[in-house]
């Protein structure tokens, strides 16, 4: 058993788990820190943008003046925003059987998997999961179609290039992944792959496996899954939090006992306090309003900003705020608002019971309707005639590259009265400010990440004692920066399993027992008991190989030992086996059992490896005969695992 990491990103996981002859991926997370090194979008035109300098190398052999353009002291890319996608290579993404999606930060590069990598099985989320995380495509793309850009930048990537051009450019990993926007095309395609789960639902997985998801505690819908097979099991904890906010509280118990267990997706700011960041938040916005200035805070749509608003119904009127209006400003703004009200079962108690008394679960709604909040889908239309200042401005994207914020960057950086103040963790607030510097607005830095910490990740390792743990590599040091803190690392005992992108780890399952069932046919042939030991382990060699079919009348169940699945067995292995399981017998014993049985040994044939052009006419002639009658079967001979 096996786990492929995809993604160098430890809070946007991509990994793939081949467990008990299934294909499972674990998260498709989109990397969108890779859009720093690219130009804003302004929705209006600005002068500034449009007469940057090209940039051309001091010596003069390189000129890209097209594709790269000087600002603020840096080199950025000017293009349409490229994304850094989970690796494509490490192995084959369409024999992919499902996918498990945690929250709705970790399926951005859905699209990108489903619809271009030939791709055929299902995806799981929960209902909340699906619906948001469709807002944040859906508001992805529109961003990017609102401010087309024609041309493409692709010479600064070429290795022997890129390694001569400025830092951070030069810097950049990955970049050959990089990759346009997807369409909403591409997301409606998607999306309609999706089946939905709820919390503790447990889906069978071709007979095989069984999977599970749990409340994480992270987010509306944000879900743990538990992966287990008879006999083992592994659990996958990503993106969790043990802070009471508006989700459903984080199922612990349900961990305990795992074989195997992948954690990721920590908090990325281990030293700072969410309710001491939220206070900041506050108290800076109080400070900049009552001054006269506007407050400018890049946000997703979701997420957050529920926590931030529900946190200002409570502090505007006792700091003397009624008056001031706040603005969110997004193309899902509506939508979202809205669904954070109606996904009720799956808030937290507290929330879940406000819907009974009726009274909306979140206090966003009362500013709605007494004009406090009011929500626009970008700022033409309705919102430049209603708009008056001082105010509030939330909207993206967060990385101040796309999106109705590039507007307010222009529009109010050269005033010392304003003050932007980020509250996303994802992108470093001195590389989203570079381009547009020098800038006269104040920059408050109050990061609120909500997912564990360090601290309590190994509590509740201890508390659930799995035998290994599984963890990206950033999380077994010290941070670069802190090398000195010790408690900002995880230490276990036994050490966990580091990873990192690209890696392929052998997962430690220290299995003894299988369970297998055998075919009403195979039965009556094994006359002798020291034949159904033999034929038992001939079997838990050879019906593995069998895959994912599921016999409708398993007449026999069996539980023998094991050493570990194959696909093939030779007669060594065979006594090696059922040695372990307490018979002994010979390499010749064996032998003339299975031929009693009229089985014979043989060589694997070797056989050509299917190409993508055989994958999809197979599939084509699959489709095709999906309907056909059982009787016109009866007259097909399959030559695919015959001599001929």
């Amino acid at each position: 058993m096996k786990l492929y990491c995809l993604s160098g990103h430890p809070t946007l996981p991509c990994n793939v788990l081949k467990f008990k002859s299934t294909t499972i991926m674990l998260d498709c997370g989109l990397d969108t820190t890779s859009v720093l090194q690219f130009l804003p979008l302004p929705l209006v035109h600005s002068p500034r943008l449009s007469k940057l300098p090209g940039w051309v190398s001091k010596d003069g052999t390189i000129n890209l003046e097209k594709e790269l353009k000087e600002c603020a002291g840096r080199v950025f890319v000017d293009s349409q925003p490229e994304f850094c996608l989970p690796e494509k290579e490490l192995l084959d993404l369409s024999t992919i059987d499902v996918i498990l999606i945690s929250n709705y930060h970790c399926m951005m590069a859905l699209p990108y998997i489903t619809e271009h990598t030939g791709f055929t099985g299902t995806v799981y989320a929960t209902e909340p999961t699906l619906q948001i995380g469709r807002l944040l495509m859906e508001e992805l793309v529109n961003f990017m179609e609102r401010v087309p850009k024609a041309q493409s930048a692709t010479c600064w990537k070429y290795k022997e290039i890129q390694r001569l051009l400025p830092g951070p450019l030069k810097d950049a990993v990955e970049v050959s992944t990089w990759k346009r926007c997807y369409s909403m095309q591409d997301v409606n395609s998607a999306l309609s792959k999706v089946q939905l789960v709820g919390y503790s639902q447990k889906v069978e997985l071709f007979g095989a496996v069984q999977v599970t998801p749990l409340s994480s505690g992270y987010s509306l819908g944000s879900s743990n899954w538990i992966i287990q097979s008879h006999y083992e099991k592994v659990s996958y904890v990503s993106g969790s939090s043990l802070l009471t906010t508006h989700p459903q509280p984080m199922d612990q118990s349900s961990l305990k006992n795992s074989d195997v267990l992948i954690l990721t997706g920590l908090t990325q700011m281990p030293t700072a306090n969410p309710d001491g960041m939220l206070g900041d938040f506050c108290s800076n916005l109080a400070m900049t309003i009552r001054a006269g200035g506007n407050v400018l805070v890049p946000c997703y749509s979701s997420g957050v900003i529920y926590d931030l608003l529900e946190c200002l119904y409570q502090f505007i009127e006792n700091a003397n705020l009624g008056s001031t209006p706040f603005y969110f400003i997004s193309p899902v703004a509506n939508s979202s608002l809205e669904f954070s009200q109606i996904f009720a079962e799956w808030l937290c108690h507290n929330k879940q019971s406000k819907v009974y008394l009726p009274e909306p679960p979140f206090p966003h709604a009362e500013l709605i309707q007494t004009n406090k909040l009011k929500h626009y889908p970008s700022i033409h239309g309705d919102f430049s005639s209603e708009f008056r200042q001082p105010c509030v401005v939330f909207t993206g994207h967060p990385s101040l590259r796309f999106g109705d914020v590039v507007h307010f960057m222009e529009l109010w950086g050269k005033s010392s009265l304003n003050t932007i103040i980020f509250t996303e963790p994802d992108f470093s607030y001195l590389d989203a400010l570079a381009p547009y510097q020098p800038l006269a607005m104040k920059c408050v830095y109050c990061p609120i990440d909500t997912r564990l910490n360090f601290h309590q990740v190994s509590k509740l390792l201890k508390e659930v004692q799995p035998l290994h743990v599984v963890c990206p590599e950033q999380y077994t040091q010290p941070p670069p920066a802190q090398s000195h803190r010790s408690d900002l690392m995880l230490e276990l005992q036994p050490p966990p399993m580091p990873y990192r992108r690209c890696s392929v780890l052998g997962l430690p399952f220290r299995r003894r027992w299988e369970r297998i069932q055998l075919l009403p046919e195979v039965g009556p042939v094994a006359t002798h008991l020291s034949d159904i030991s033999i034929l038992l382990s001939l079997v838990h060699h050879s019906a593995l190989q069998w895959g994912k079919k599921v016999f409708s009348q398993p007449p026999i169940v069996q539980v023998l030992p094991l050493k570990k699945m194959r696909g093939l067995a030779t007669l060594g292995d065979l006594v090696n086996d059922l040695q372990r399981a307490g018979t002994k017998v010979t390499k010749p014993t064996i032998s003339n059992t299975l031929r009693r049985q009229g089985l014979k040994s043989c060589s694997a044939r070797r056989v050509t490896l299917l190409k993508p052009v055989h994958v999809q006419a197979r599939l084509k002639f699959a489709r095709e005969h999906l309907d056909d009658p059982e009787e016109d079967w009866e007259n097909v001979i399959w030559s695919d695992e015959t001599k001929i």
